[in-house]
């Protein structure tokens, strides 16, 4: 049996995998890998391009006798998410992903792993790095901050690239081909309000703690009605206030955008003669969250512990209203494709929300390849939150991209996956964003479709990434390399 990842197939991407893994790269924060890679490409003798937005170019002529194919694009992200299990101690900043081989899964201690997108990245570089496959021209085009905004994608500029075909690797079930992703946009809501100084006695202070969720990629995993933190807790302090005339202090919770929120914590006060009851209440509250959410988050946990922490709260107008609000707003699933009953058309996600000092911010994440219906959405978000007083600023849109069934990079690749596995692949269109719409936007007419290895539970500690497909992957990429057709005169 392998147990390292020195011993999988196949050898040079799972050494870039592991080199790359080395190097923090957070979204925002991708300057030591985007010096990596730069230097990378340098030491290979390949045209180097560091472009306006901090995107890369590495060009690689084509091998002989290709070089009058169709140049390719092959597309990737150098960010990823960073989520860590509550209790491990592990400074993204600082740190490699600490890797481990178990059975059929490469996983992370206690982290994120990075498969998404470090797999598609560590391929590009095998690619790149390889003086034996054939190839056709090739444009290798790492982007930045894809997880955090896609700022990268959005900076290229036109012109830059001259394939006519790109391959984006950013997908996650081996046995897809995508041709079509949502679009999205950002809620950024930021309220002020001045802090009331709590009475020195009569009420008696208390940190809770909702933890442990599965939490998950905030597109992919959208529909699988896990918990959302923010959310389960927003909706006990709602309660809370109306039973034992709960004061809240501060309120964290969540992170990016595209997560879905895995924990999140409040400091409250409560009237002396109602704790007794509050505790009952935070235990009852955990009982039924186990039970309810047994299936899909059975590691949840909802803590009350005695605390000292705080001396001012929220006005109560101000709490009652940013309660309110967020309860109003519809989380989760919003609306499915008429043509396609198992493709979320549209979902919201409250990403994040931080309370405390003077201000209160709270951000959520619209998708949906229904362009008209997401502005919707985001603008009744906008509007609930500006009449609760609240400024609001809306990110983006970014476009979704629009499937191409009839592409002929589509055509080959149905073709050579049935070559290499002997079974037709499923042609989708997903929920989740990819850089392909704001790549498209800029170059209309690029033929594009994406791949990638099964991972499964991306942008959470229990990402995990199936061995056995990143081998597949790779000849599936390989094999369609060899065979991009002559460029159209």
């Amino acid at each position: 049996m392998k147990t390292t990842l020195q011993d999988l197939e196949p050898q040079l991407l799972w050494q870039y995998f592991q080199v790359i893994s080395a190097v923090p790269r957070a979204s925002n924060k991708e300057a030591q890998v985007t010096k990596f890679i730069q230097d990378f490409g340098t030491q290979l003798g390949l045209e180097t391009e560091l472009d306006k937005a901090s995107n890369l170019i590495i060009r690689k002529p084509a091998s002989p006798g290709m070089e009058n194919c169709q140049t390719v694009a092959l597309q990737s992200h150098l960010d990823m998410v960073h989520q860590k299990n509550a209790g491990t101690n592990f400074d993204f900043d600082t740190q490699g992903i600490e890797m481990y081989v178990e059975n059929n899964w490469v996983k992370a201690n206690g982290t994120t792993l990075g498969a998404d997108n470090g797999i598609g990245v560590a391929a590009i570089m095998a690619i790149l790095a390889s003086k034996e496959l054939p190839h056709p021209p090739l444009e290798a085009l790492f982007t930045v901050n894809e997880e955090n905004g896609m700022s990268g994608a959005k900076g290229l500029e036109p012109g830059k690239l001259q394939a006519s075909i790109l391959l984006n690797l950013d997908s996650e079930d081996i046995n897809t081909l995508t041709i079509g992703s949502a679009g999205r946009v950002a809620i950024y809501i930021t309220g002020k309000y001045n802090p009331e100084q709590i009475p020195s006695s009569g009420f008696k202070t208390y940190q809770l703690k909702l933890e442990n969720l599965t939490g998950g990629h905030s597109g992919l995993d959208i529909h699988l009605g896990r918990g959302n933190a923010i959310i389960l807790l927003n909706q006990f302090l709602s309660e809370a206030t109306k039973q034992f005339g709960v004061r809240m202090a501060s309120i964290t919770g969540g992170g990016l955008l595209n997560a879905i929120p895995r924990a999140a914590s409040a400091v409250v006060f409560i009237p002396t003669n109602e704790t007794e009851a509050f505790r009952h209440f935070v235990h009852q509250q955990a009982s039924t969250w186990a039970i309810t959410f047994k299936a899909t988050d059975p590691n949840l946990t909802f803590t009350v512990t005695p605390c000292n922490k705080e001396s001012k709260v929220l006005p109560a107008d101000i709490q009652q209203k940013l309660l309110q609000s967020i309860n109003i707003i519809l989380n989760g699933v919003y609306s499915v494709t008429p043509e396609m009953e198992t493709l979320v058309q549209t979902s919201n996600n409250l990403a994040s929300i931080k309370v405390e000092g003077s201000v209160y911010e709270v951000n959520y994440f619209a998708r949906s390849s229904h362009d008209q219906e997401k502005m919707e959405l985001a603008n009744s978000i906008r509007q609930t939150f500006e009449a609760a007083g609240a400024e609001v600023i809306l990110d983006g849109p970014n476009p979704g991209w629009a499937p191409s069934p009839d592409s002929a990079i589509l055509s080959l690749m149905q073709s050579v996956y049935r070559q290499v596995f002997h079974k037709p692949a499923q042609v989708v269109a997903i929920h989740a964003g990819l850089e392909c719409g704001i790549i498209g936007a800029k170059y209309p007419g690029m033929e594009m479709v994406s791949f990638g290895p099964t991972i499964l539970n991306a942008h959470s500690p229990d990402e995990k990434v199936a061995i056995s497909t990143v081998e597949m992957f790779w000849k599936l990429l390989c094999k369609t390399l060899e065979q991009i057709p002559l460029k159209t005169l």
